[in-house]
């Protein structure tokens, strides 16, 4: 059982994932950090004397900290976050506990540097997916940038936004698979709501619906989201909800059925 102001890994990957899920600060020593270069999914480095300057940043916000095995530097920075009125807790055992639970743990060398993301303009399902799947596993404040397929190379050069599904891109299609298949693999998110949700995505997105069921609704919703919003930004704050409730429904309601 957690002990006061700390979170159970398992607690912690229930909350992953979904709208609730808690900003997460790594402040695990360097020399730790680099024997090990993984982080829980939507954590973000900060050095453990620098928390203090993100008070502002943090404010309303529920925040948990993270260590090599949970112990003073993540209880010593939740401490001043909470001394300055903020809700802060410490994950139960840090990244060692995290990994003994075989948790899903994302390469640091996959993160780009910059949350800014680039793809084709009007996006379906596979460029709705996506940015769900990096918002809410790999860097919860990424934004995207939706432009003419021809500019989408030249405006990653000049922004420094990474460019997905995108022929040739490594966040594309490669086969059968589609690029939300690419991002699963690539980020190391081996968790099984996230594989089903995959399945429902790739039948929607390729045209193969005898794949998943779900994926005629899946395929009507996307595109009268994209019939409703001309905006594609505001598509996607719409899509965000869509993938949420669909996310839920992998976790934990697939067998759920309704008769009236």
């Amino acid at each position: 059982m957690p002990g006061f102001n700390e979170i159970s890994a398992s607690q912690l990957m229930r909350l992953i994932g979904t709208p609730d899920a808690p900003v997460m600060l790594d402040v695990c020593l360097d020399e730790d950090f680099q024997s090990d270069p993984y982080l829980i999914p939507t954590a973000r480095r900060c050095p453990f004397d620098q928390v203090g300057t993100l008070v502002s940043d943090l404010k309303d916000k529920r925040t948990v900290l993270i260590c090599q095995k949970g112990k003073k530097l993540s209880h010593g920075a939740a401490a001043m976050l909470r001394a300055k009125g903020l809700a802060a807790e410490v994950l139960e055992g840090g990244n060692v506990a995290w990994s003994e639970q075989g948790f899903a743990r994302i390469p640091y060398t996959k993160i780009p540097h910059r949350a800014l993301w680039v793809t084709r303009h009007r996006p379906k399902i596979d460029r709705i997916a996506c940015p769900w799947l990096i918002r809410r596993f790999v860097s919860r404040d990424a934004d995207f940038l939706f432009v003419p397929p021809s500019e989408v190379a030249l405006v990653a050069e000049k922004t420094g936004a990474t460019s997905f599904d995108m022929p040739g891109g490594p966040w594309s299609h490669q086969g059968a698979q589609c690029s939300f298949d690419a991002m699963i693999e690539g980020f190391g998110l081996d968790i099984p709501a996230l594989h089903k949700l995959a399945t429902v995505v790739r039948a929607a997105d390729t045209n193969c619906h005898d794949l998943a069921p779900e994926a005629a609704g899946l395929l009507a919703l996307s595109v009268g989201l994209s019939r409703l919003h001309r905006d594609d930004n505001t598509q996607l704050e719409a899509g965000m909800m869509l993938y949420d409730a669909l996310y839920r429904w992998a976790r934990d309601g697939q067998d759920e059925g309704h008769q009236e």
